[in-house]
């Protein structure tokens, strides 16, 4: 025979109720079998495991030996198969996700927040990249979610709705512009920008909304995020186009916000799989509370 986690319990719950009767009782299974199994196990380990007297059973120094280790390995069977179950519903494993500046900034925080109270045993491996590079890692399968701006792309990945958000100009307070509450965009092309480096979905608007007037886009600093553009704006350097809520997280007291007239101003940031049915439990847990509050 060969060891196994039934024959490990019953001569662990023999020595514990201290008969084979009681054992037996208690585990669901005929006493004789009980017996049998452990006289094969001690045959198999060739040493006698259990003193027998008719007072009951007690374990010989080869038995305690095995007593101890085979309460271990029933413990770190017991917990591998409660994880694997868990795993089956979503509460463990590790997560990977990336997610453009303006989903990190304005709403991710609260969301993650939320699945790790409801996952905690879920690792959660969060990369903030520009909407184009999640789209391409999306359709590589180097990440099982991405949460991007929605600009034109040929990647075969399957996507949703997450949210919208509006963007705005952030100008210093001593600025030409600072005068207005709402403009066109083409009025700030006569003005030097900050802006997120290329690949991000606000660069590529504004480089495609100044080509179509056929206008050059002076842009004085190129970003890798939303802080380091509100920070250059309020020491005047230059003028930005970012998200409204984004204004409002940082302390930039010396610049004034004014709203955009243009459609485009609207944006729609989309939720992305490679494919939903291939998601690791854990993952379709965090897509599901993703989408849970996205518009209709």
């Amino acid at each position: 025979m060969k060891l196994d986690l039934l024959t490990l319990k019953l001569f662990v719950r023999v020595l514990e109720e201290g008969t084979i009767s009681k054992a037996a009782e208690l585990e669901h299974i005929a006493s004789a079998a009980v017996s049998r199994r452990l006289a094969d196990l001690e045959h198999h380990l060739d040493t006698p495991l259990l003193y027998r007297t008719n007072k009951g059973i007690s374990p010989t120094p080869a038995g305690v030996e095995l007593l101890y280790r085979a309460r271990a390995l029933l413990n770190n069977a017991y917990d591998l198969e409660t994880r694997l179950h868990a795993y089956a519903k979503g509460q463990h494993g590790q997560v990977h996700i990336m997610a453009n500046t303006s989903a990190v900034t304005q709403f991710l925080p609260a969301v993650l927040g939320q699945f790790a109270q409801q996952f905690p045993q879920v690792q959660l491996q969060l990369e903030e990249k520009n909407s184009l590079d999640i789209i391409n890692a999306l359709s590589e399968g180097k990440t099982e979610l991405g949460i991007f701006t929605r600009l034109p792309f040929q990647a075969s990945i399957e996507t949703f709705t997450f949210r919208h958000d509006e963007l705005v100009v952030l100008v210093p307070q001593s600025h030409p512009l600072a005068q207005y509450t709402e403009i066109d965009f083409i009025q700030t092309l006569d003005y030097a920008h900050i802006s997120l480096f290329a690949g991000t979905h606000i660069h590529y608007q504004i480089s495609k909304i100044a080509m179509e007037h056929n206008r050059a886009l002076s842009i004085q600093t190129e970003v890798s995020g939303y802080d380091a553009m509100c920070l250059l704006i309020n020491a005047g350097i230059g003028i930005g186009i970012l998200p409204r809520e984004s204004t409002q997280i940082y302390h930039i007291p010396n610049t004034r916000t004014i709203a955009l007239r243009d459609a485009w101003r609207s944006r729609e940031l989309l939720v992305g799989v490679r494919k939903q049915s291939e998601l690791s439990p854990s993952a379709a847990s965090l897509l599901a509370l993703l989408l849970a509050e996205a518009p209709k």
